[in-house]
Parts: structure tokens; C-alpha cells; sequence
């Protein structure tokens, strides 16, 4: 049986309770991995302890510039391993002064490339959040780094570990039941606002310096602290970097596409203009592809062309073929053949297994028991040492695919990125978008140095 096989097995059910005991011997090998984390805020927990959930680690290291979050979850872990983990403000004293097996990368996008590529030069494997970069160049870099230090490095794109999506490439797009695909449209309606924050005095317990890093230094305002930095292109990618590259790559996964020959996009601040967010309201982005373009489309105002039963609904693909039309959200699919009303498919949240029954108090349990088998499909590449489901190379595909959207929407122009000169054909400008210029004191990473 094969890593993705016994992991679907293992955890179809949905419950860790189904987990055998030689699971925990495949991806611990008689000594407990030696874990830090870097980002100690919403996702970096979630990480940390989906994986606590699927071995048994030694969690010996936290690093965060914020000091609240810090000690909470040097609390948590304290509690739950009976003894603390050093703490640090700074990833390179954490990983000059601590061994470590694995490194978990929980931070805002911007502080992505900096501390993974240094773990992995420190001789640690990588589990690493998405979007890889909040540049195309950082990407290349975590990727050459991987390669060259013989590291596995797992992307949490998360949804290339759920047997649900694996039924549809079987059942649809292996197929002919869709015929010819032309068309995929990906979308996300929702999110943004737009709130007018005053900027305020930066709270004693953030070293907002360090936490600002590489990046910019917009002016504080207390949504920075917790989840609200998405609202600023300094530190991530919009919408199309934070919820559109799990959609895009959800469908290359499906679809088995690599790089697009080009990509073009139009939008901007059409409706928020006031807003202290700074990132698109409004974006339409094509990836040009062989006889197929795969679009994405967000937009944080207006209502919403479908029908609200749970924000999921909102956040998905239309895969249109000439004999009928897929769609995906993260939660389900369901096929439509042309000429019939009639749906056929799954919610993951059904209690019939269908798409009938659908009960959303179950979303969180689902969300988990998806997040553990990536955890765990990551920690089994480990012990074999081969490239996990969402390796890097996959990841960074997806996430600067998605950058690029955001390149051709500032210049207002198609774009073609070559990955093999890591440049974009014939025109001089766009390559210089494909690095951001780093605050002083910090360098970029080299892709060709690392």
C-alpha cells in the first residue's frame, strides 16, 4: 500500500480514533522529532497541533516577535508535553541556538522565504504555510533550497490530501464524462470591507519592527496583530494569494495542470476605495493554458450569484466541459450533465454521504480530520524520504501562478513566466516585479545562492 493509499485508509473515517498503532511507528522510528514553530499565531497553532494529534513530537522551540502569543502557546505546550519549549523573538536565534527535525512556518506571507530556507539550511524539513512567498523569486528560492538541501517540504494546500478530490479525478476527469473541458472558473465572493481604522500606538507586547521584517512598515492599526494583516498588499498577496491559491491549486491538482503559458488579470479598488485595506476588492484573473483558461474571480461587495447556505458555498470551481459542468467547493462536488437538472455527488458534511443532509455544525471536525492526514502524510514522507502530496515544487507553482495574477494586474498587461530563465519573456519590467525590494538590513533570497 502506498503513503496516500494507507492515509486515506487510515483516516477515510474522519476520526483519529481509527489511526493503528503502526502508524505511530511509521512516522516516529523509535525517537520523537524534535519540532519548532515559527508563528505563533492562528495557523501556526492549528498546524502545530494537528500534528501533535498524529505522532508524538518533542516540541522544543517557539519564535514569535509578539509576546502574548508566545506565551500562550508556550503555555499550551507546556501542558500538554509536561514541559516548556524555549522561547524566541528572533527565528535565527531560535534555529542557531536548537536541533532541530522539523520547522513549522506559521507566519504572515512575508515572513515565509527568510525562515524556511534558513531552517532548511539548518538541516530540518520543512512544513510551510501557504501562499510559499509574497514574491515570485522568494518561491524560487524555497524551492532551490529544498532541492538542494534534499529536504521534504510540505505546503498546507491541504485539500490534495482529501480523498474526496481524488474521487473526482477518478470519476470525472479521468473520464469522459465531462467531454472537452474549455473552462474552469474559480471564485470567492465575500471577505474585505470597507472599515476606516485609525492607525494606533503599537502595543508593548509586539516588537513591530521585527514582525515587519523584510516588509514595509505600514501604520499600525491593532487588526495587524491577529488576522487583519490579509488586509494589506505589504504583507501578503489580496485575496487572489490567500484564498485563491487553495481553489487554483485544488484544480491543478485535479486536473494535472502544471504552469500556464500566460496569465492576465483586471480589477482594483472599485468599490472600497476609502477603505484602510489596501488590497483588490475586485479581481478577475485568467490562466491561459493550452485550448483551456482556468479564471479566478473575488469580489468583497454586492451579493453573491449563489445561494448562501454556509460561506463555504462561496469559495469554489466551476470545471465546464461540453457533456456537463463540476463543481467543486472545498467541501463537496457535485456533477450536472448537460440536459438534466439532476446532481450527482458529495458533501463532505452530509449525513447521507451525498449532497442531501448537509449538517455545517460538523465543518470544524471535518476541517481537522483533513488538516491531521496532511499533517500526517507530511511526517510519513519524512521517514521514507521522498516528496510529500503538496511538495514544494507544487506549492510554489500555485502560489506564484498567483502572484502573477496580481504582476499583470499592476502593469495592466498579459504576462508569460518562464520558470526555466525564472524571468518573464520579453519584457524587462515584469521580471523586476518578480522580486519585492526588501526593507534595509534584510536581503532578498537568490534562487541561484541559497
Amino acid at each position: 500500500m502506498n503513503r496516500r493509499s494507507f492515509i486515506s485508509n487510515v483516516l477515510a473515517a474522519g476520526s483519529l480514533a481509527a489511526i493503528p498503532r503502526s502508524a505511530w511507528s511509521v512516522v516516529n522510528d523509535g525517537r520523537k522529532p524534535k519540532v519548532g514553530l515559527i508563528g505563533c499565531g492562528w495557523f501556526g497553532n492549528v498546524n502545530m497541533d494537528s500534528m501533535a494529534k498524529v505522532a508524538q513530537l518533542d516540541i522544543v522551540s517557539l519564535c514569535d516577535p509578539n509576546e502574548r502569543n508566545l506565551a500562550a502557546t508556550q503555555e499550551s505546550v507546556k501542558m500538554r508535553q509536561g514541559r516548556a519549549p524555549a522561547t524566541f523573538s528572533d527565528y535565527r536565534k531560535m534555529l542557531a541556538s536548537i536541533e532541530h527535525d522539523i520547522v513549522i512556518v506559521g507566519t504572515p506571507d512575508h515572513w515565509h522565504a527568510l525562515p524556511a530556507i534558513a531552517a532548511m539550511q539548518a538541516g530540518a524539513d520543512v512544513f510551510l504555510e501557504k501562499p510559499i512567498s509574497v514574491d515570485v523569486m522568494e518561491g524560487e528560492a524555497i524551492l532551490a533550497a529544498a532541492r538542494k538541501y534534499d529536504r521534504v517540504v510540505q505546503v498546507n494546500l491541504q485539500r490534495r490530501n482529501d480523498p474526496i478530490f481524488d474521487e473526482v479525478r477518478e470519476q470525472y476527469l479521468d473520464t469522459e464524462k465531462l467531454g472537452r473541458i474549455g473552462l474552469v472558473e474559480c471564485f470567492f465572493y465575500g471577505g474585505g470591507n470597507g472599515n476606516v481604522v485609525s492607525p494606533v500606538k503599537v502595543p508593548s507586547h509586539l516588537d513591530y519592527d521585527l514582525w515587519a521584517g523584510p516588509a514595509p512598515k505600514v501604520p499600525y492599526v491593532p487588526q495587524i496583530e491577529s488576522r487583519g494583516w490579509r488586509m494589506f498588499q505589504e504583507y501578503g498577496n489580496g485575496t487572489i494569494g490567500d484564498m485563491g491559491v487553495h481553489i487554483f491549486d485544488l484544480v491543478r491538482s485535479v486536473m494535472r495542470l502544471g504552469w500556464p503559458g500566460s496569465v492576465s488579470s483586471t480589477g482594483g479598488r472599485f468599490v472600497y476605495k476609502n477603505a484602510t485595506s489596501n488590497i483588490s476588492d475586485t479581481q478577475n484573473a485568467v490562466f491561459h493554458y493550452p485550448d483551456l483558461d482556468v479564471s479566478w474571480e473575488h469580489r468583497h461587495w454586492g451579493l453573491s450569484p449563489i445561494p448562501q447556505r454556509h460561506w463555504t458555498d462561496q469559495w469554489g470551481a466551476r470545471i465546464i466541459g461540453e457533456k456537463g459542468t463540476l463543481n467543486l467547493t472545498t467541501m463537496s462536488y457535485a456533477f450536472q450533465e448537460r440536459g438534466s437538472r439532476s446532481l450527482q455527488g458529495r458533501h463532505l458534511l452530509s449525513r447521507s454521504n451525498d449532497l442531501e443532509n448537509v449538517d455545517f455544525s460538523r465543518f470544524d471536525a471535518a476541517v481537522g480530520a483533513n488538516q491531521d492526514r496532511h499533517c500526517l502524510d507530511f511526517l510519513q514522507a519524512r521517514e521514507t524520504r521522498t516528496r510529500p502530496t503538496s511538495d514544494i515544487e507544487e506549492g510554489h507553482i500555485s502560489s506564484a501562478c498567483c502572484i502573477l495574477g496580481n504582476v499583470a494586474l499592476e502593469l495592466g498587461r498579459t504576462i508569460a513566466y518562464d520558470p526555466r530563465t525564472r524571468s518573464v519573456t520579453g519584457d524587462a519590467r515584469a521580471t523586476e516585479h518578480l522580486s519585492r525590494r526588501y526593507r534595509e538590513n534584510w536581503i532578498h533570497p537568490d534562487p541561484s545562492a541559497v
